[in-house]
This record gives structure tokens, sequence and C-alpha cells, in this order.
């Protein structure tokens, strides 16, 4: 009898036999031994689940009192900074949930003033300038016209996309769900089969995927190396337009692109340049403009995508900013645009108030630099290597996955909330945890990071 059944479990692994398997589940198969492969190695991701709202201090299921968080991209605190909060709830009383539409259809929403007209002389205006009314009264020769609103009039999309071009000092600007969108929705719109786009070996995985997309001819130079980029720039001499594609900085490792030199090649070779600065936009340069600010090529950079769900609110979102006729181009060919929902009022709305807050006084940006310097000459005292430059990115590089993750569970019984990453998040061999410096962070909070790390890098044998 168990002859038979071993029998049948061989055939029905056959495309005949006499029980066959299904197809679903020779995919549940597949997909258990795979799974497996992951945790053998030690690079499966547990998702932690925190209890309270995003800030420097958080609550995570499972651990007794706060802890400090030191791995968001809250760079400047605004997820929970209490304007921005009120902002997002007046753009959800007002403007509702969704759009439950596109951009090009009924999801583009502005708040309009309403328009009474009375001649004049012989009517009798209304009470002017109630508490919860503003009127504009326009005299145009014997009519008077009555421009009221319950509230001032604003916009939502359009005047968050015509905020964040004058914030990047840019022609035009366009939302998207986020940028992984932006950057999907930029290469296939924009290049054809006759130009050629030149990426950075460790660009973001949304930049390589939104290469991939288009059907421009494709040449990647080694990370940060402006020598290799040359070459491939004099082989791309042949094709008609040249795109120059990198990160401003670089997630994973926390190291700058060196934009001068790329724009003075991209000027010598006749290339744009396209920088991705997610992880630079609203606390890197003097006002927080970003990575071509701090490097002195604001006219130099043609294109930027950057990100709403981090410095600016964490809520969601992405955009790309440039010249407005690639803008409009993107409004009519660019996919993620064309089949995407419209960003929620309240997303828009917290991050139009994220960005006030930071055109209106950018001392927050000034605080961070300090904090940066000092957790990384603490770590490196200690005996660490912390790779990247003075960017609030910090990889504390470790090498090896498992203990990657062995400390960063350590660091968590120790107070500090930080994450192990490995492979394939970042290239084998190469394990680190990631921190991330906040302008809410205190200087007590940093020195209470590197304690935690010097114990239990010596606990883990990181340390001697």
């Amino acid at each position: 009898m168990w002859a038979g059944r071993i029998l049948c479990a061989a055939l029905s692994r056959a495309p005949r036999g006499c029980r066959p398997q299904s197809a679903l589940a020779q995919l549940r198969g597949i997909l258990e031994e795979e799974l497996e492969g992951i945790r053998e190695a030690g690079t499966w991701k547990s998702e932690r689940v925190i209890t309270s709202r995003q800030g420097p201090r958080i609550h995570v299921d499972g651990v007794s009192g706060g802890i400090i968080n030191f791995c968001a991209n809250n760079y400047l605190g605004l997820s929970s900074h209490p304007e921005v909060i009120q902002a997002g709830l007046q753009a959800l009383e007002e403007f509702g949930a969704g759009l439950s539409s596109v951009r090009f259809i009924c999801g583009t929403q502005e708040r309009k003033t309403s328009r009474q007209e009375l001649r004049w002389p012989g009517a009798i205006l209304p009470e002017l300038g109630s508490q919860n009314r503003r009127v504009l009264v326009l005299l145009l020769g014997r009519r008077v016209f009555l421009l009221c609103a319950s509230r001032p009039s604003w916009s939502i999309h359009k005047d968050l996309e015509a905020k964040i071009a004058r914030f990047h000092q840019r022609e035009d600007a366009i939302l998207y769900p986020s940028c992984f969108d932006a950057n999907a929705g930029l290469f296939e719109a924009l290049l054809t089969p006759e130009d050629a786009v030149l990426s950075d070996e460790l660009n973001h995985a949304s930049i390589i995927d939104g290469i991939r997309l288009c059907k421009a001819h494709k040449y990647r130079y080694r990370h940060l190396d402006v020598a290799d980029l040359e070459a491939k720039l004099q082989e791309a001499q042949k094709h008609r337009l040249r795109l120059v594609a990198t990160d401003g900085t670089f997630s994973m490792d926390g190291d700058i692109a060196p934009l001068q030199d790329i724009c003075r090649l991209a000027s010598q070779y006749g290339a744009l340049v396209f920088v991705d600065d997610c992880h630079a936009t609203g606390f890197l340069g003097a006002t927080g403009r970003g990575t071509d600010e701090l490097l002195g090529v604001m006219d130099q950079v043609a294109i930027i995508n950057s990100t709403l769900g981090k410095a600016l609110g964490g809520a969601s979102g992405g955009y790309t900013t440039g010249p407005g006729s690639l803008v409009s181009l993107l409004r009519q060919r660019a996919r993620p645009y064309l089949f995407s929902n419209s960003l929620p009022p309240a997303v828009v709305g917290c991050a139009s108030k994220a960005l006030d807050l930071l055109m209106e006084n950018n001392a927050i940006v000034q605080s961070m630099a300090a904090k940066t310097q000092r957790f990384r000459r603490k770590m490196e005292a200690a005996g660490f290597t912390i790779s990247g430059a003075n960017h609030p990115i910090c990889p504390v590089m470790l090498g090896d996955a498992r203990l990657a993750s062995c400390m960063a569970d350590d660091m968590q019984k120790r107070g500090i909330f930080v994450i192990g990453f490995s492979y394939p998040v970042v290239p084998k061999g190469k394990a680190r945890i990631r921190v991330q410096i906040s302008a809410v962070h205190s200087e007590e909070d940093i020195d209470r990071c590197v304690e935690a790390f010097v114990e239990v890098g010596r606990l883990h044998g990181a340390l001697p």
C-alpha cells in the first residue's frame, strides 16, 4: 500500500499520473522552497509594527516602553508636525477622501471662488468681511462683482505642483502617487530608440526599472566613476539624445553623486542630466533644495524626480520637475500618471504645508549637519566603519547579513530602533545597519544610540 502511495506521489510530479498535481499546488511548493532559502540565508525581512505616530520616539509592538527611532526617512520631523496634520485634516474635510479618478478625467481638484454680480447704483450690498467670509469687491464701470469664499481661495493639485516648481526653481512639475511611479513614467515617455541613457550602476531600483521600460540604448557606468561615465558618453555620441541618470544621494551608502563633474561632462558631450533626489530634497543644500543646490549646479540639472514621502511630510507622492514642455509631454504620455488615481487631498494638503514650513524658515535644515557629524565622529572613534559622506544616512558597515540582523535585534532591546540591510537590497557581503539622523533627534538621543552600538558591537564581536 505504501509503495502505491509513493508511486502515485512520484507520478503526480510528472505531466501525467494517477493524481496530477494542480498548478496551484506546484506554485506553493516552488514558493515555499524559495522562502526557505531566504530564511536559511539570514536575509528574511520581518515587519515590525509601530503602534504610535512616526517620530523620534515611537512605540513598537512587543516592546515595552518607548524606543528611539533611527531608521525612518523622517529627516525634518514633519510627519507628525501639528500644522502638517491640521492641513491634512482641513483638506480631507473640504475635498473628501479621494478623487476616484485619474487626473485628466475628473481627478484635478481646485477650489473656486463664487461670483455674484450686482448692479450699481441701486443694489444693496450685503455686510462685508464677516468672520468666516472673505469678500473681494471688483468695480467695473457701473457694475460691482463680489468674489466670495467661505475660506481663502486655494487649489490643491495645481497649487502643489506650482509650489514644487518654485521650490526647485524649475518651470513646472507633475505629481505622481510615488517617486517610483515618477521614475517609471519618465524614461519611457521621454526617450526613443534613437536616444541613450547612461545610468550609475548603484542607482535606485525604481530608476533601473524605469530605464528597463524605455527603448533607448542603455549604458551603465561604474558607481561615482566619472572617468567611466566619460568613456560611455563618448561611445553614446552616435545617439540623438543622451541622458545621464543618477541618484543625488545613494540611499544605501549615504554617498553623494559628483554632480559638478557629471554636469561638466554633460555640457562637454551634449547630454542632459537627470537626478533622483529623494534622499536630499528638503534638507541638503543651504535652503534644503537638494543635491544640486548643495553642489552649486541647480542651473545645470535638467530634470529632478523626488518624493513627498520622506522629508516633505512623510505621507506619499512623488513628482517630476523640469522644463515646462517636458511636464506637458508627461501629462500626455506617462503611463503611471495617466492610469493612476490622483493623490488624495489629505496627502496633498500635508505636503503643501510641509513645503510652506520649509520655505518660511530653514533653520531646521541647518541643525542636521551638526547632529550628523556628531554621530559619525563618535561611531568612527569607537571603531565602526561608516559609509558615505556627511549625510544623515549613516550606514554602519558589518558585511555579514546574519550579524547585521542580530545586532539590529539587540539594539531594539536596548531602546534603539534600527534595521539590518542585506542582499538583495544591498550587494552580497555588504550587509549593514543603516542609521538615519533626523532634525528632531536630540544630542542625548544620538549619544545613547552610539553607546548601544558599542555595547552590542562588543557582544557580537564586531568591536574588540
